[in-house]
């Protein structure tokens, strides 16, 4: 089965006799049952169930539904119902400020917005009127004043499923929003089912999903790559489908050990923090043959911690880059072998080559937008039929990013002969001493004691390294020792996970970060492709 119709993916999925058996962290938040236990037919209930609820608070054809909560896959049973009734979902993190989320729904204008009591409680306090931003506001946890509660609209039947054309808007997403406010990109059922979710609906040799695999999720579920692997992954019908919605390696633990994954796919910052339990006796990673990442870099470290973890004869790592625009445009797969320790300044900024028949990248000059040779860094320009339709209220910034019929994807890299692309950091990230990722590929590597690096660069002074470790402190003499052969770093500045701001993914803000420590804002790079 090949994933088209998301208003009726369960549906179709049931007609087929799916087997998969969905078990969840914690209950989903978009019903008041207390289940973390789900069949395929149960899945396809809530999802009819909500397209009534929805159509009842006023959601039509045509309209635009926000949704802004918890993160929990039910941000794509929420999605999958809006397009059921014609509707188009715009799915933003509850993780963003209250002035973020306020900007965005002022750019979509939407009928309705689904939220929580807690999260327009926690917006007001930061002096804004979220549920001002819609035409009505339905809270999922209870009562708020001014909204429809979920038993002001449940019990309401579903209306038929409305079809529309694959080029009309299906999705809208937003990026990460690590330089500020995200932007919103629509995809369309051409662009993002079929051809991305499609594309992954194969049961590739190796890589691809088989029927007796356990997959693990630990995602941002309110993101267009969680969309589109709940269309790819339920036609694929898996064995079992674990929900990991917290970064608590504790709470996380219970459902991996009672269930182990044979596919883990997590942020790359789920990674970082599920670290730990690699090292617990009968660590929950023991039967996985592949690790999937995608949204950020990995960094040697973790990757090799994992696949240490594995029993599996010959696991494998897939690392995937791209972006909320264009969906994935290359792989890259990693071995025990590929990040073995003893190889000499190992580093993942290898991202592989781009992915076969869909993708097509060049690489140019800044500031003439003319091609390069192989081997010398530019901005990676992109080719995909994969890429979305606009951003809502910003097409100017949209046409600004587009070169032809090329996408600039904002990031400095390069292509060696072989074709595979080496990246060196975001365009606005980019500093003339040093490649900050690959800075921090080397420096975690060579530091036991960090669970993160970020370096950040700015005009006028040496790159500034923030180290993350468990406890604040950090060994000066082992930090000398890592740096010892790097360019001129100034001193590096220990933290706590908790005290850096984040995106929803977890990505480090690295602007944001910047100003935290120095008051500064300036890089050196223009940030006019962000």
């Amino acid at each position: 089965m090949k994933p088209h119709d998301m208003g009726v993916l369960f549906d179709e999925c049931v007609e087929r006799g799916a087997g998969t058996h969905i078990h969840l962290d914690r209950p989903f938040d978009i019903t008041t049952a207390p289940r973390t236990d789900y069949t395929v037919a149960g899945l396809a209930t809530l999802v009819e169930d909500a397209a009534g609820w929805l159509a009842a608070a006023g959601a039509r054809r045509g309209d635009r539904v926000a949704v802004v909560k918890d993160n929990h896959w039910d941000y794509d049973l929420l999605a999958c119902a809006a397009v059921r009734i014609g509707a188009v979902p715009a799915q933003l993190s509850a993780h963003l400020p209250g002035e973020a989320l306020q900007i965005l729904l002022g750019r979509l204008n939407p009928v309705l917005l689904v939220t929580t009591a807690g999260l327009l409680e926690r917006s007001r306090e930061e002096g804004v009127d979220l549920a001002s931003g819609a035409g009505a506001t339905v809270v999922l946890d209870g009562a708020a004043p001014g909204a429809l509660s979920l038993d002001d609209v449940q019990g309401h039947a579903a209306p038929r499923p409305q079809r529309r054309h694959d080029d009309e808007p299906l999705v809208i997403n937003h990026t990460s929003g690590t330089t500020g406010v995200p932007k919103l990109v629509v995809h369309s059922t051409r662009t993002i089912i079929g051809k991305l979710a499609r594309f992954e609906a194969v049961r590739y040799p190796r890589i691809g999903l088989r029927r007796s695999d356990t997959v693990a999720n630990a995602s941002a579920f309110a993101h267009g790559r969680t969309f589109c692997w709940t269309a790819s992954a339920m036609c694929l019908a898996p064995k079992k489908i674990l929900v990991i919605t917290r970064q608590d390696p504790d709470a996380a633990d219970p459902v991996l050990r009672a269930h182990p994954p044979t596919v883990m796919e997590a942020l790359p910052a789920s990674f970082v923090r599920f670290r730990p339990l690699t090292e617990r006796l009968d660590n929950p990673f023991r039967q996985v043959r592949m690790f999937v990442s995608t949204y950020d870099a990995m960094h040697p470290p973790t990757l090799r911690a994992y696949l240490r973890a594995s029993r599996h004869r010959s696991p494998l790592w897939m690392q995937g880059w791209g972006q909320t625009e264009t969906g994935p445009l290359t792989f890259r797969f990693h071995t025990r072998r590929s990040v073995s320790a003893q190889r000499r300044r190992t580093t993942t900024r290898n991202l592989g080559r781009p992915v076969p028949v869909k993708t097509q990248l060049r690489v140019v000059d800044p500031e003439t937008f003319k091609p390069l040779r192989r081997g010398k860094a530019g901005l990676v320009l992109a080719r995909t039929a994969a890429c979305g339709l606009g951003y809502i209220g910003e097409s100017d910034r949209w046409s600004a990013k587009r070169v032809g019929t090329w996408w600039n994807t904002g990031d400095i890299g390069s292509r060696s002969l072989g074709g595979t692309v080496q990246l060196l950091d975001r365009e606005v990230d980019h500093t003339p001493q040093l490649s900050c990722l690959q800075t921090e590929d080397l420096i975690e590597d060579r530091l036991p004691q960090a669970v993160e690096c970020i370096v950040l660069g700015s005009p006028g002074q040496e790159p500034l390294p923030v180290v993350v470790t468990a406890d604040g402190d950090l060994d000066e003499n082992a930090w000398q020792r890592a740096v010892s052969d790097l360019p001129p770093l100034q001193k590096p500045i220990v933290a706590l996970w908790e005290h850096l701001p984040r995106t929803g993914t977890g990505k480090i803000r690295r602007t944001a970060l910047l100003q935290q420590l120095t008051g500064r804002t300036d890089t050196y790079g223009s940030g006019r492709w962000t």
